[in-house]
């Protein structure tokens, strides 16, 4: 009997130390400026580029989507069915930042508001709105990621 419970301990022990390694070494999807990192889901196909964070009622502070384009290119974003207002970072090939738009906010009707930069962009960064200004994040500032 004795036996059988410090197995069961020891078992319990190993998952908490395996569930501890895997939260801590797992790598996610972070894009950083200096030392503002944020955890992002990616956007790369034909429909999560569509879609992006449309009909999503949150996002966790440190959070965002990254928009990955196959070529630099204006690409120009609205807020059509967006729930939660956000800082849009364009991001070019060189990966630093060419436009901001702050606080673009949420759109529920028919002919919404298109935001272009007036450069080209091989990236686009979604965080919440405030998170920027917050940051300090300006055009020219560099950004770097780490993508699984």
């Amino acid at each position: 009997m004795k036996n059988k419970f410090f197995l069961a301990i020891l078992i319990i022990i190993i998952l908490l130390i395996i569930i501890f390694v895997y939260a801590t070494f797992n790598p996610k999807n972070k894009v950083c400026f200096d030392k503002n990192c944020f955890n992002v889901e990616i956007a790369s196909t034909p429909e999560e580029l569509s879609n992006g964070l449309m009909f999503k009622k949150s996002l966790d502070k440190d959070s965002g989507m990254l928009f990955i384009f196959p070529e630099e290119e204006f690409h120009s974003f609205w807020m059509k069915n967006t729930l939660i207002p956000l800082d849009i970072i364009w991001i070019n090939s060189n990966k630093e930042i060419i436009f901001i738009q702050h606080n673009a906010q949420p759109c529920q009707e028919e002919n919404c508001e298109i935001f272009t930069p007036d450069k080209k962009a091989l990236y686009v960064l979604e965080i919440n709105s405030g998170i920027a200004k917050k940051n300090g994040l300006e055009i020219n500032d560099k950004i770097n990621f780490k993508i699984n």
